[in-house]
């Protein structure tokens, strides 16, 4: 018999509770979100010490706006929205089965799995719980083995505001991952690497498992042409800012910049200025994030070496600083020809790299980006609406925020998710409300109906019916 606490124990409570109360009703859902809310806001200052903690160093104010923040307004949202998604969608009925109805019902899942990334260890739990509880499921949430304090003060806590078999929170190692990956969840979210996510799709397939898979890839920022100084300096600024948030561990960063051909000083200069405005004495500020451990140090710093050997320049965005690779203290720096060969222009970066790549028209920017996996996210800036629409039509992206970069991830009435190597399936909003939803068909017969007239024996009277029909 399995031991109370094991993985197959836990998911078999959520499984029997799911099936035992197959669709909670819009209180029992709502109480639910309410208990997430308040699990994240009395334990505010606890989760921001604990993800201080498992990075070294982050600014409990960054932890605020980028995880806390966002993910009380995911709950809200939902909350707000959820007895309208709950109810049944009217759907048209042919001419041919009328006076017969036709609806769509939104059931839950039942168990569903939740498989969570180290960047963002609270809001990357928070939004697809509150997408899940929503729609009426049970979950099993596996936090990452990177981030073992948050992961050990989530699982200590949840019990106060949850039954065990509503949800409960895993902590372990990759192993444990593994053996989460293989249960037979009703549905699987998982956020994480593009490699990583191949494994969890086929753990997932010996259960058919459907999956959302939240992955990453490079997300590029254009710069677009014919740019005043003021509007360049704008987005050279908000490219940096979202750059640097949490030191660039972000799956939605902006990866590299493609900017107009002889602007690479001038988007030096203004970099600059951005990160001493922001992060004075960046060596010693509280406000820069370090990196999360000793290997993504190390992975980061590889990139570096085999950039500076190929002949790629690496400049300095905050002159004078100095990384530190006992805090992994490492100040953002610009890459200039970077060739195409180097890592840090095929894998994703997640850190504060930034390769800059020069253009000679629009054309150009965008053949670069279509010649490359499509990416999760894609930043514009321009104030020509020609231009803008050219690039929404003539690139795929998960998600896009033109003229700043990031905020597309904020938008509670926006779907979140990536296309082909970048991910699978979406949620946020009532997108997330239908992830993690059975679609249900239904059809309610008249007694009026003429759908009699078509069974057998087959006759004169169905041939003209069917050719009436067929015309």
């Amino acid at each position: 018999m399995p031991h109370p606490d094991s993985l197959a124990s836990r998911f078999a409570r959520l499984q029997r509770a799911a099936r035992d109360d197959p669709n909670p009703d819009w209180a029992v859902r709502a109480r639910r979100l309410r208990a997430l809310d308040r699990l994240l806001l009395d334990n505010e200052q606890a989760f921001a010490d604990a993800v201080r903690q498992d990075f070294g160093h982050r600014s409990p104010a960054e932890t605020r706006l980028l995880e806390l923040f966002p993910s009380h307004a995911a709950i809200r949202h939902a909350s707000h929205h959820l007895r309208r998604w709950m109810r049944p969608q009217a759907r048209s009925v042919s001419l041919w089965f009328q006076p017969g109805r036709a609806e769509l019902r939104y059931q839950p899942l039942g168990a569903v799995g939740i498989i969570v990334p180290w960047n963002y260890p609270i809001f990357l739990a928070a939004a697809p719980l509150a997408a899940a509880l929503a729609a009426g499921n049970r979950a099993l949430v596996k936090m990452s083995e990177l981030t073992p304090a948050t992961a050990a003060l989530f699982a200590e806590r949840v019990g106060k505001y949850f039954a065990d078999d509503e949800l409960s929170v895993v902590e372990g190692d990759v192993g444990v991952a593994q053996e989460f990956s293989r249960l037979p969840f009703d549905h699987l979210l998982f956020t994480g690497s593009t490699a990583v996510g191949r494994q969890v799709m086929r753990a997932a397939a010996d259960n058919l498992t459907p999956v959302t898979l939240e992955l990453g890839g490079k997300s590029p920022a254009i710069i677009g042409p014919g740019l005043s100084t003021a509007q360049f300096a704008h987005a050279v600024e908000r490219i940096i800012i979202g750059k640097s948030m949490n030191a660039g561990q972000t799956c939605i960063a902006p990866d590299y910049v493609l900017l107009p051909a002889g602007q690479e000083q001038a988007f030096i200069d203004v970099a600059r200025r951005v990160v001493g405005d922001c992060y004075p004495d960046i060596e010693r500020t509280a406000d820069y994030t370090t990196i999360v451990d000793q290997r993504q140090y190390a992975r980061l710093c590889a990139y570096l070496d085999e950039a500076r050997a190929a002949g790629a320049r690496v400049v300095d965005l905050a002159p004078g600083a100095v990384a530190d690779p006992a805090a992994r203290r490492l100040p953002p720096l610009a890459l200039l020809d970077a060739g195409d060969e180097l890592r840090v222009m095929q894998e994703e970066i997640f850190g504060p790299l930034l390769p800059l790549r020069p253009y000679r028209d629009l054309d150009a920017a965008i053949a670069f980006i279509n010649s490359r996996p499509r990416p999760l996210a894609l930043y514009y800036f321009d104030r020509a609406p020609a231009n803008i629409e050219r690039v929404l039509n003539e690139t795929v992206a998960g998600g896009v925020t033109i003229n700043d970069t990031i905020l597309h991830i904020a938008q509670d009435d926006l779907p979140f998710g990536g296309v082909g190597p970048s991910g699978m399936g979406c949620y946020h909003g009532f997108e997330g409300f239908q992830t993690f939803s059975a679609r249900k068909a239904v059809f309610r017969q008249s007694r009026l109906s003429a759908i009699g007239l078509f069974k057998p024996p087959y006759g004169a009277l169905f041939e003209r019916l069917t050719r009436i029909l067929l015309r």
